[in-house]
Protein backbone atom coordinates (compact mmCIF):
# COMPACT_ATOMS: atom_id res chain seq x y z
CA UNK A 1 0.00 0.00 0.00
CA UNK A 2 1.36 3.02 -1.04
CA UNK A 3 1.67 6.10 2.09
CA UNK A 4 1.51 9.20 0.50
CA UNK A 5 3.23 12.38 2.16
CA UNK A 6 1.99 15.64 3.38
CA UNK A 7 3.07 18.94 4.35
CA UNK A 8 1.61 21.89 6.37
CA UNK A 9 2.49 24.88 3.52
CA UNK A 10 1.44 28.06 2.45
CA UNK A 11 1.66 29.52 6.03
CA UNK A 12 3.15 32.86 5.48
CA UNK A 13 1.78 35.93 6.32
CA UNK A 14 1.78 39.34 5.34
CA UNK A 15 5.44 40.42 5.18
CA UNK A 16 6.21 36.98 7.01
CA UNK A 17 7.81 34.38 5.28
CA UNK A 18 7.19 30.46 6.96
CA UNK A 19 8.39 27.67 5.11
CA UNK A 20 10.18 26.93 1.79
CA UNK A 21 6.92 25.52 -0.19
CA UNK A 22 8.66 25.91 -3.17
CA UNK A 23 11.59 23.53 -2.13
CA UNK A 24 9.73 21.25 -0.57
CA UNK A 25 6.48 20.88 -2.70
CA UNK A 26 8.70 18.22 -5.53
CA UNK A 27 8.84 16.10 -2.63
CA UNK A 28 5.54 15.64 -0.89
CA UNK A 29 2.12 14.31 -2.73
CA UNK A 30 0.11 16.21 -0.72
CA UNK A 31 -0.36 20.25 0.33
CA UNK A 32 -2.18 21.24 3.44
CA UNK A 33 -2.94 24.75 2.66
CA UNK A 34 -3.80 27.33 5.69
CA UNK A 35 -7.18 29.04 5.00
CA UNK A 36 -6.47 32.40 7.00
CA UNK A 37 -7.41 31.73 10.05
CA UNK A 38 -3.55 30.47 11.94
CA UNK A 39 -1.59 31.69 8.86
CA UNK A 40 -1.70 33.26 5.06
CA UNK A 41 -3.75 35.91 3.46
CA UNK A 42 -5.28 36.08 0.47
CA UNK A 43 -2.21 36.97 -1.83
CA UNK A 44 -0.71 33.57 -0.63
CA UNK A 45 -3.72 31.71 -0.52
CA UNK A 46 -3.47 32.46 -4.45
CA UNK A 47 0.09 31.97 -5.25
CA UNK A 48 0.04 28.68 -2.82
CA UNK A 49 -2.68 27.02 -5.17
CA UNK A 50 -0.83 28.16 -7.85
CA UNK A 51 1.99 26.79 -6.75
CA UNK A 52 0.66 23.10 -6.00
CA UNK A 53 -1.41 23.19 -9.31
CA UNK A 54 1.56 23.45 -11.29
CA UNK A 55 3.18 20.82 -9.59
CA UNK A 56 0.10 18.43 -9.88
CA UNK A 57 -0.20 17.89 -6.05
CA UNK A 58 -3.43 17.02 -3.99
CA UNK A 59 -4.64 20.04 -2.27
CA UNK A 60 -6.04 20.26 1.32
CA UNK A 61 -7.48 22.91 3.27
CA UNK A 62 -6.26 23.51 6.67
CA UNK A 63 -8.35 25.28 8.46
CA UNK A 64 -7.93 26.11 12.32
CA UNK A 65 -9.38 28.07 14.97
CA UNK A 66 -9.17 31.88 14.34
CA UNK A 67 -5.99 32.59 16.23
CA UNK A 68 -3.53 34.07 14.15
CA UNK A 69 -1.62 35.30 17.14
CA UNK A 70 -0.95 31.68 18.61
CA UNK A 71 -0.70 29.95 14.73
CA UNK A 72 -4.16 28.39 15.74
CA UNK A 73 -2.29 26.34 18.75
CA UNK A 74 -4.27 26.86 21.36
CA UNK A 75 -7.83 25.87 22.15
CA UNK A 76 -10.26 28.22 21.69
CA UNK A 77 -14.36 28.22 23.74
CA UNK A 78 -16.93 27.93 20.41
CA UNK A 79 -19.92 26.47 19.85
CA UNK A 80 -20.36 23.41 17.80
CA UNK A 81 -22.17 26.05 15.35
CA UNK A 82 -19.22 28.17 15.42
CA UNK A 83 -16.83 25.65 14.59
CA UNK A 84 -18.62 24.54 11.84
CA UNK A 85 -18.92 28.13 9.91
CA UNK A 86 -15.13 28.68 10.65
CA UNK A 87 -14.89 25.51 8.80
CA UNK A 88 -16.61 26.22 6.00
CA UNK A 89 -15.39 29.84 5.73
CA UNK A 90 -12.08 28.82 5.49
CA UNK A 91 -13.37 25.85 2.76
CA UNK A 92 -14.67 28.81 0.86
CA UNK A 93 -12.03 30.97 0.67
CA UNK A 94 -9.59 28.40 -0.42
CA UNK A 95 -11.94 26.85 -2.89
CA UNK A 96 -12.25 30.50 -4.66
CA UNK A 97 -8.53 30.35 -5.49
CA UNK A 98 -9.13 26.31 -6.35
CA UNK A 99 -11.86 27.51 -9.37
CA UNK A 100 -9.64 29.96 -10.72
CA UNK A 101 -6.87 27.44 -11.00
CA UNK A 102 -9.09 24.75 -12.33
CA UNK A 103 -8.61 22.39 -9.57
CA UNK A 104 -10.19 21.28 -5.96
CA UNK A 105 -9.93 20.86 -2.44
CA UNK A 106 -9.08 16.63 -2.43
CA UNK A 107 -9.33 16.61 1.68
CA UNK A 108 -9.62 18.57 5.08
CA UNK A 109 -6.69 18.28 7.43
CA UNK A 110 -7.52 20.41 11.11
CA UNK A 111 -4.62 22.59 12.09
CA UNK A 112 -3.36 22.44 15.25
CA UNK A 113 -5.48 23.09 18.30
CA UNK A 114 -8.88 22.44 16.32
CA UNK A 115 -6.84 19.22 14.87
CA UNK A 116 -6.06 17.87 18.61
CA UNK A 117 -9.80 18.98 20.06
CA UNK A 118 -11.34 17.02 17.12
CA UNK A 119 -9.44 13.45 18.27
CA UNK A 120 -10.47 14.20 21.85
CA UNK A 121 -14.35 15.45 21.54
CA UNK A 122 -16.51 13.56 19.53
CA UNK A 123 -18.44 16.49 19.29
CA UNK A 124 -16.08 18.72 17.28
CA UNK A 125 -15.48 15.77 14.95
CA UNK A 126 -18.76 15.78 14.09
CA UNK A 127 -19.38 19.35 13.85
CA UNK A 128 -16.25 19.52 11.24
CA UNK A 129 -17.36 16.37 9.52
CA UNK A 130 -21.23 18.43 9.73
CA UNK A 131 -19.08 21.00 7.25
CA UNK A 132 -17.34 19.28 5.21
CA UNK A 133 -20.68 17.10 4.45
CA UNK A 134 -22.50 19.93 4.00
CA UNK A 135 -19.69 21.85 1.35
CA UNK A 136 -18.72 18.66 -0.48
CA UNK A 137 -19.03 14.57 0.24
CA UNK A 138 -16.05 13.94 -2.42
CA UNK A 139 -13.53 16.15 0.69
CA UNK A 140 -12.16 13.33 2.73
CA UNK A 141 -11.28 14.52 6.05
CA UNK A 142 -7.66 13.83 7.32
CA UNK A 143 -7.05 12.48 11.18
CA UNK A 144 -4.65 11.44 13.42
CA UNK A 145 -4.52 7.29 13.53
CA UNK A 146 -4.90 6.02 16.63
CA UNK A 147 -6.31 2.96 18.55
CA UNK A 148 -9.98 4.66 17.60
CA UNK A 149 -9.98 4.32 13.87
CA UNK A 150 -13.11 2.25 13.72
CA UNK A 151 -15.13 4.56 15.94
CA UNK A 152 -13.94 7.37 13.68
CA UNK A 153 -14.93 5.60 10.32
CA UNK A 154 -18.08 4.42 11.53
CA UNK A 155 -18.84 8.14 12.38
CA UNK A 156 -17.46 9.59 9.52
CA UNK A 157 -19.27 7.14 7.15
CA UNK A 158 -22.62 8.49 8.67
CA UNK A 159 -22.06 11.79 6.94
CA UNK A 160 -20.62 9.98 3.75
CA UNK A 161 -17.31 11.26 4.40
CA UNK A 162 -14.08 8.99 4.18
CA UNK A 163 -11.07 9.31 6.15
CA UNK A 164 -7.74 9.59 5.13
CA UNK A 165 -5.62 8.66 8.22
CA UNK A 166 -2.39 10.09 9.40
CA UNK A 167 1.29 9.38 11.10
CA UNK A 168 3.88 12.33 12.27
CA UNK A 169 7.32 11.48 10.88
CA UNK A 170 8.51 14.56 13.27
CA UNK A 171 6.31 13.87 16.47
CA UNK A 172 6.98 11.92 19.36
CA UNK A 173 3.72 10.10 20.43
CA UNK A 174 2.76 9.30 23.86
CA UNK A 175 2.45 5.40 25.03
CA UNK A 176 -1.21 5.81 24.03
CA UNK A 177 -0.69 6.27 20.57
CA UNK A 178 -0.95 9.95 20.65
CA UNK A 179 0.96 13.00 20.29
CA UNK A 180 3.33 14.36 22.95
CA UNK A 181 2.15 17.89 23.75
CA UNK A 182 4.25 20.30 22.22
CA UNK A 183 4.70 22.08 26.00
CA UNK A 184 6.83 19.02 26.15
CA UNK A 185 10.32 19.71 25.35
CA UNK A 186 10.46 16.12 23.42
CA UNK A 187 7.45 16.94 21.26
CA UNK A 188 9.12 17.59 18.40
CA UNK A 189 11.34 15.22 16.58
CA UNK A 190 14.80 17.38 14.83
CA UNK A 191 17.37 15.15 14.07
CA UNK A 192 17.14 13.29 10.67
CA UNK A 193 18.36 10.50 11.31
CA UNK A 194 15.67 9.35 14.12
CA UNK A 195 12.89 10.30 11.36
CA UNK A 196 14.46 8.24 8.77
CA UNK A 197 14.49 5.30 11.57
CA UNK A 198 10.84 5.92 12.21
CA UNK A 199 9.85 5.79 8.40
CA UNK A 200 11.81 2.86 7.69
CA UNK A 201 10.59 0.87 10.55
CA UNK A 202 7.05 1.80 9.73
CA UNK A 203 7.52 0.80 6.27
CA UNK A 204 9.10 -2.11 6.92
CA UNK A 205 7.39 -3.16 10.21
CA UNK A 206 4.28 -1.83 10.22
CA UNK A 207 4.66 0.12 13.31
CA UNK A 208 6.55 3.52 14.90
CA UNK A 209 7.97 3.29 18.66
CA UNK A 210 6.38 5.63 21.67
CA UNK A 211 8.51 8.20 23.17
CA UNK A 212 8.97 5.46 26.09
CA UNK A 213 10.13 2.48 22.96
CA UNK A 214 6.63 1.03 23.13
CA UNK A 215 5.45 -0.42 19.38
CA UNK A 216 2.63 1.38 17.97
CA UNK A 217 0.72 -0.69 15.24
CA UNK A 218 -1.29 2.44 13.75
CA UNK A 219 -2.97 2.10 10.18
CA UNK A 220 -1.21 4.87 7.96
CA UNK A 221 -2.36 6.73 4.56
CA UNK A 222 -0.54 9.38 4.66
CA UNK A 223 2.46 10.31 6.84
CA UNK A 224 2.85 14.45 7.42
CA UNK A 225 6.07 16.51 7.91
CA UNK A 226 5.39 19.85 9.48
CA UNK A 227 6.46 22.85 6.67
CA UNK A 228 7.64 25.10 9.83
CA UNK A 229 10.25 22.47 11.11
CA UNK A 230 13.71 23.96 10.70
CA UNK A 231 14.57 20.42 9.07
CA UNK A 232 11.84 20.19 6.72
CA UNK A 233 13.69 20.01 3.38
CA UNK A 234 15.87 17.30 4.99
CA UNK A 235 12.90 15.64 6.38
CA UNK A 236 10.99 15.57 3.33
CA UNK A 237 13.68 14.06 1.18
CA UNK A 238 14.19 11.39 3.34
CA UNK A 239 10.51 10.44 3.99
CA UNK A 240 10.02 11.09 -0.19
CA UNK A 241 13.19 8.35 -0.81
CA UNK A 242 11.56 5.85 1.89
CA UNK A 243 7.97 6.05 1.23
CA UNK A 244 8.46 5.68 -2.48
Amino acid sequence: MKIYLNCDMGESFGIYKMGIDEEIISYVDMANLACGFHASDSLNMNRSVKLVSEHQKLIGAHPSYQDLVGFGRRSMVCSLEEIMSKVLYQLGALNAFCKVYKTNISYVKPHGALYNDMMKDENIFKAILKAVSSFDKNIRLMVLSSSKNDMYKHIALSYGIDLIFELFADRNYTDDGFLVSRNKENAVIHDDLDVLDRLETLKNHGYILSENGNKLHLPVDSVCIHGDNENALEFAKLARRVLS
